[in-house]
């Protein structure tokens, strides 16, 4: 029974169909099992590592074959899974994953008539992919109307169409012929075949070659608009100054074959599982290892699987000469952070930084990253920076000043925080996060009460499931005295979120002021329990927890000197 490709956390379970089952055979049992659970966790290292392992124990089990292809391919190392794949093919079995590294194979030797014979003799990936293959395969070969005529069949389809009529634009402009490529860009499936970055570079590219640069230049302004990234705006000024842009999309017929893959990706991203969607990409860099696309897709992939040090090696890749190289560091800190190297990250921002000083995102980052390190005053300089970089407010520049804002507030600068917070606010009126920040920041500090009742009832409204929002309101409601109010709002905070200790913190204060005074002792010691000693919020005091599981809410505010709750500042 054929196999056919899915995410590699299910290869282990499906592949069982090619052999007997592997755990049931002397000796294959523990990395046989291993590889399983390396698979499961998209571990792809691990997966090659062990069903390797099992290989030499059993070299022709074809469920082992058919896992160690996968996982070859997600590594990015598809030159160790052809071997593999022609032992699946010797041994006649049918399988999808070993198909796709077999066809590209033959591209990455130049066999285009191989490819051609291998398709005819079954070999398959997919109706889109197989059809592409095949009229790149004709270009590659140099039979150019068999290749035409394979674009246009597929480009007829009505579910292949719009990538058929694509490639075909691709195929066309490769050999200089930018009037057949710009028709096709500028038929009634235009504004499709730009959906992509990539499709968008490739019509402007035709255009320049036809020396319509303005032409071009307005296309870059009505897709990305005026607030260009560094490699966007090196086109734009390229084709300000008359230049004509080389079209490097595609070279040959490699460079086509390359580009199925990555269409295919690019296509069933966000639809797919990543693991799927990442096995298409990597053939795409197999092919072409100058693909930044490709690379830049696949750290994605790679970064959303918690592959972390994957990805870290993915961006890495990109050259420092490349437009998008900033891009790919700023993915690379990223990467840092989430893995646990939050310093590590801002070393790479801080050097991105002095390379690109002109690039708003990448000040902002580091802004991002240094906040989340608690380094505020740094922070600020950060947004500093990237404020003023724009010659012009607009509303996009919400989250900058939103973001200082917060520097601000934690540095005790309140003035400064409010103004960014009322500014962020000017310029993107119902955003959640800086109503719910601004309006707890008023109720914490017991003033204009009213206007952050109001705040927090609007950022509930536009983001009901947000468990902090959702305490916030929970929260105003406490501090106006309105403590029945407040407890569903509460609780349903808790449900929201269930694991963080301020908020059951918030439960126990609201429960205790309506008498519930058993279960809010219980929320108290909740919060106690689920607080990181090594990363303690700012916001919460274990100790003073403690004081109100010893003697009351009520003692402590007494001892505390707060002034009733109801007769804080409502204005």
């Amino acid at each position: 029974m054929p196999i056919r490709l899915r995410p590699l956390v299910l290869a282990a379970l499906a592949a069982t169909q090619l052999g007997a089952p592997v755990a049931a055979q002397d000796g294959l049992a523990g990395p046989y099992l291993a590889g399983q659970v390396a698979s499961f966790h998209n571990d792809y290292e691990a997966a090659a590592q062990y069903y390797a392992q099992a290989l030499l124990r059993d070299p022709s089990n074809l469920s082992l074959l058919e896992n160690a292809t996968l996982a070859f391919i997600g590594l990015g190392q598809v030159d160790k899974a052809v071997p593999i794949a022609r032992r699946i093919q010797q041994a006649g079995a049918s399988s999808q994953a070993a198909d796709m590294v077999l066809l590209a194979d033959q591209v990455k030797r130049g066999r285009f008539d191989a490819l051609l014979d291998d398709q005819e003799a079954g070999l398959s990936i997919g109706p889109l992919a197989d059809r592409l293959l095949s009229a790149w395969a004709q270009f590659g070969a140099g039979r150019m109307s068999e290749a035409i005529n394979g674009f246009d069949e597929a480009a007829n389809d009505p579910g292949l169409g719009l990538f058929g009529a694509y490639h075909k634009a691709l195929a066309l402009a490769s050999v200089g012929d930018f009037e057949g490529a710009v028709e096709i860009f500028e038929s009634g499936n235009g504004d499709g075949l730009r959906y992509t970055r990539r499709g968008a570079m490739a019509n402007i590219a035709v255009l320049s070659q036809l020396e319509r640069n303005d032409e071009a230049r307005q296309l870059i302004t009505d897709l990305f608009g005026r607030d260009l990234d560094p490699g966007m705006a090196d086109i734009a000024a390229k084709l300000d100054a008359g230049e004509a842009l080389p079209f490097e999309t595609i070279r040959d017929g490699a460079d086509g074959a390359a580009e199925v893959f990555f269409t295919v990706a690019e296509a069933v991203n966000g639809e797919a599982d990543d693991a799927f969607t990442l096995l298409y990409a990597r053939l795409a860099e197999f092919l072409r290892p100058d693909h930044v696309d490709a690379i830049l897709l696949s750290a994605d992939l790679l970064e959303a699987q918690q592959r972390y040090d994957l990805a870290a090696r993915a961006y890495a890749a990109v050259p420092v000469d490349d437009p998008a190289y900033y891009a790919a560091e700023l993915g690379r800190a990223n990467t840092l952070e989430r893995s646990g190297k939050p310093d590590a990250a801002v070393e790479v921002l801080a050097s991105l930084a002095k390379d690109y000083p002109s690039v708003p995102i990448v000040q902002t980052t580091l802004g991002d990253t240094l906040s989340g390190l608690r380094r505020f005053e740094e922070a600020t300089a950060a947004y500093d920076a990237a404020i003023g970089l724009f010659s012009e407010t607009t509303p996009s520049q919400w989250y900058i000043y939103y973001a200082r804002g917060i520097t601000f507030e934690r540095r005790q600068l309140w003035p400064q925080a409010e103004a960014d917070f009322r500014k962020a606010l000017e310029l993107s009126p119902d955003q959640p996060r800086v109503l719910n920040y601004l309006g707890y920041s008023l109720v914490e500090k017991r003033i204009k009460l009213d206007e952050a009742l109001d705040m927090i009832e609007r950022a509930v409204a536009g983001r009901p499931d947000d468990g902090y929002i959702t305490d916030s309101l929970g929260w105003v409601l406490y501090r106006l005295g309105r403590f029945d109010e407040a407890v569903p709002h509460m609780e349903r905070a808790v449900e929201l979120m269930p694991i963080d200790p301020i908020i059951n913190d918030h439960l126990g204060d609201v429960l205790w002021k309506v008498g519930r005074k058993l279960e809010a002792e219980f929320q108290w010691k909740r919060a106690l329990s689920l607080v990181d000693p090594e990363d303690i919020p700012v916001e919460l005091s274990p100790e003073r927890i403690r004081r109100k599981l010893d003697v009351g809410l009520d003692v402590v505010l007494d001892e505390e000197g707060a002034e009733p709750l109801s007769v804080a500042d409502g204005n």
